[in-house]
């Protein structure tokens, strides 16, 4: 399925390609607390938790825009909205100095908030995550801003991964309107490769791909209204995705691989590659997404792309406690690995 000369082939193409990532940009900020310095609440008498140290990361569309550019993409171009506030400011610090991110599709909305996901590490330990998200509807006047965005970029765009990361119902970037249109575009030009990923709503993307894990896919497929999915394996919630959807489905099953779907042609068991040792599974699925559109942006096959995706995630989830990436160096390494002949 895979070959060495295929691998080459998608790192030496995708510095000249343009993908873009359409969705909701978090900012991952981690505060690291030392348990040595705690020191009691004068006015509370609660435990007060000294941060000796602030990262900020870009997160969910962000973590595919960190694994696009760590695969050697040539350019990025995300298309969100953030909020006129501190966490903004920090998201665009760390998108910047990320190489080959544009910023021009970024809108700064003043009435939204940048959705945060803010995680106190008292040691090696999470403690609870704070999380800032906007639970009010995104106003009309900012989801046409979105839509203009798209219909000017799509033309330069050689692929588009969307993000649809806000439980909420239209309350972040990839609203009905916003998905109507992006069904639209992508049903004009059928050859362009759409890849969409969605916590609640994957199964009401239409003319594009999609790649949901076992959970998202079953909830999705209750919608459809075909029975009780109790009724169905994996292979039929995929394949009724894929007809569903019209386009290939990538359904990820952890260590079972990707069960791949594609309309009116049937299934195909994509196998992952072993790990040995601790594993960390978080932003896994966004480095799967990345390297599934680089291999597709390079002219593989669906079969292909799904084992590019597959081996591009094994590299991330051996790194520990950090959203993970996959450089063409690690990518050689790897593939020497698991395929030493």
């Amino acid at each position: 399925m895979l070959t060495t000369e295929l691998i080459e082939r998608v790192l030496s193409t995708v510095p000249s390609r343009t993908v873009g990532v359409l969705g909701d940009l978090f900012l991952d900020r981690y505060l690291d607390i030392d348990p040595a310095l705690n020191e009691p609440s004068v006015e509370t008498g609660l435990t007060a938790y000294q941060v000796v140290k602030v990262r900020s990361y870009p997160g969910a569309a962000g973590t595919v825009i960190n694994n696009l550019a760590a695969l050697g993409v040539g350019r990025i171009y995300p298309i969100a909205y953030i909020g006129d506030d501190g966490e903004g400011y920090e998201l665009r610090q760390a998108l910047q100095a990320m190489p080959a991110v544009e910023q021009s599709g970024l809108v700064v909305a003043p009435d939204r908030r940048t959705p945060t996901y803010t995680k106190p590490m008292l040691g090696l330990r999470e403690l609870n995550r704070l999380d800032i998200k906007n639970r009010t509807p995104t106003p009309v006047a900012l989801q046409e801003q979105i839509i203009e965005l798209l219909d000017k970029a799509w033309p330069r765009l050689d692929a588009m991964i969307v993000l649809d990361q806000v439980s909420e119902e239209d309350c972040g970037v990839v609203t009905a309107r916003v998905r109507n249109r992006l069904a639209e575009v992508a049903n004009s030009d059928p050859h362009k490769f759409v890849l969409a990923d969605s916590r609640e709503r994957i199964g009401l993307f239409r003319n594009m791909c999609v790649k949901p894990n076992r959970n998202e896919a079953t909830t999705a497929f209750k919608t459809i209204g075909v029975g009780p999915v109790e009724r169905f394996n994996d292979l039929a919630i995929a394949e009724g995705l894929a007809e569903q959807c019209q386009r290939a489905v990538f359904y990820t099953m952890g260590e079972d691989g990707i069960l791949l779907a594609t309309p009116r042609v049937g299934s195909k068991y994509v196998r992952t590659y072993p790990v040995s040792g601790p594993i960390d599974i978080v932003g896994a699925g966004d480095s799967c997404s990345a390297g599934i559109t680089c291999a597709m942006v390079s002219g593989l096959t669906l079969e292909q792309a799904a084992a590019f995706g597959n081996l591009v995630a094994s590299i991330t989830i051996q790194q520990i406690g950090v959203t993970g990436t996959a450089s063409p160096e690690q990518l050689r390494t790897r593939w020497q690995e698991v395929n030493p002949t």
